[in-house]
């Protein structure tokens, strides 16, 4: 087998190339997957949640909010739970499974606790729609009314014609039954029969709306109920630009801190471009280095080609490559008398004027005497010196293959 075949590579440089670029876009699409993939979920499902817009859901009132450019969000961060910034913070309560995150949850911002009044089951032919909707058991909404530290009960009454608010009489119209909350300690804001559809806790930035009718997407269907919430709103907050923030961790839609996420984000972005930016410049050092790999030689080389490499090492040292010129143009003009078997009594003029007839380069169309001229003198520096070699070399080699040529 011959050294060259022992050091090709089996690849070109452009397959491997293009196996590159795969493989790093492919991995690239997986740790964006991985990082955010669950931002990419959907989240409308049916429940009484901010996401959903089933009957129970909330997302209705949301959208309702936003096309009449209120500044209102869905929070998917714990830290709106304990935080008191600019705001009113909507908690939409449900029956089963938030007992636990109320004991030791404090509002300290004006905060809207929407409680439940229906259960339901999910449809299996399509997530977001709500089946077998029937009332929530009230001793579990009594509870959540406890876990807030909130002495009240629920009652259900029947829908009156007319409701007093401070908005004026409304038509309110839940579905079956009116929700409302019985306490001698919460303060009345909207009174029905012997309780209180909205009321709030003494002391406390806390207001309470009995019956989520009021601002479901069922509910919203009735245009007295829409204008009752929009009126609420409006009550709970002190100006135009308070956000509205209905928080959507209770339900367990919490976004979740991961480091795919996290090197991308401040303060950590810079440093991730950075590292980004140095493995950008290794890989194109490690693309510019391509080719097959070198074979391992003598440390002390041995032959003509060492002998080559080391003279050319010394007159690179000492500088003297643009010298050359004058010495590599009598070389040439003897191998070139040589291989033609001019006479040897021909002087360099002679010479010149019959290397003249043998005809121009190819390339350049440059005759010997041309080329001679450059190479008389040293050259300006290295790049001068190889480009005028160069086409002496050229030119000699087509020389000899015409002469070749003609001989046969």
């Amino acid at each position: 087998m011959s050294r060259k075949a022992q050091t090709e590579s089996p690849f070109s440089a452009r397959v491997v190339g293009i196996l590159l670029a795969i493989a790093i876009l492919s991995f690239g699409g997986i740790m964006v997957l991985a990082g955010w993939s669950p931002e990419l979920r959907d989240r409308n499902k049916a429940g009484d949640h901010p996401f959903s817009t089933s009957a129970l859901g909330y997302n209705g009132f949301v959208q309702l909010l936003e096309a009449q450019n209120y500044p209102v969000m869905i929070s998917r961060s714990e830290r709106t739970l304990t935080e008191t910034d600019w705001g009113v913070l909507v908690l939409t309560l449900s029956a089963r499974g938030m007992n636990d995150a109320l004991e030791d949850y404090t509002p300290d911002r004006t905060t809207l606790v929407v409680l439940p009044k229906w259960t339901g089951q999910m449809d299996p032919t399509n997530q977001k729609w709500q089946r077998d909707a029937k009332f929530a058991r009230a001793t579990d909404i009594n509870d959540l009314l406890s876990d807030l530290s909130i002495e009240a009960e629920i009652g259900r009454i029947d829908v009156p014609w007319e409701t007093e608010t401070p908005f004026g009489k409304m038509a309110l119209k839940p579905d079956k039954k009116m929700q409302i909350v019985r306490s001698d300690n919460l303060e009345p804001i909207v009174s029905v029969g012997n309780g209180y559809l909205f009321s709030k806790v003494p002391d406390k930035p806390i207001y309470i709306l009995s019956d989520p009718d009021m601002i479901n997407t069922f509910g919203l269907s009735n245009i007295a109920n829409a204008r009752f919430a929009m009126q609420m709103i409006n009550y709970l907050r002190y100006d135009y630009s308070e956000p509205i923030i209905f928080d959507a961790t209770l339900h367990g839609f919490v976004r979740s801190e991961n480091l795919m996420q996290m090197v991308f984000d401040v303060p950590f972005i810079g440093a991730t471009l950075a590292a980004l930016a140095s493995a950008l410049l290794l890989g194109w050092a490690a693309l510019v280095r391509f080719g097959p790999p070198a074979r391992e030689g003598r440390t002390i080389a041995l032959g003509k080609q060492a002998l080559a490499d080391n003279s050319a090492g010394l007159v690179t040292m000492a500088r003297r490559e643009s010298r050359m010129a004058p010495g590599y143009l009598q070389m040439i003009r003897r191998r070139v008398a040589r291989e033609i078997g001019a006479p040897k009594t021909l002087t360099e003029t002679q010479l010149a004027a019959l290397f003249d007839r043998l005809g121009p380069d190819e390339k350049t169309g440059k005759r010997f005497s041309e080329m001679e001229a450059g190479l008389r003198a040293p050259a300006a520096n290295r790049e001068d010196l190889m480009n005028k070699a160069r086409d002496l070399y050229r030119w000699r080699k087509g020389i000899i293959g015409r002469s070749v040529n003609e001989r046969k």
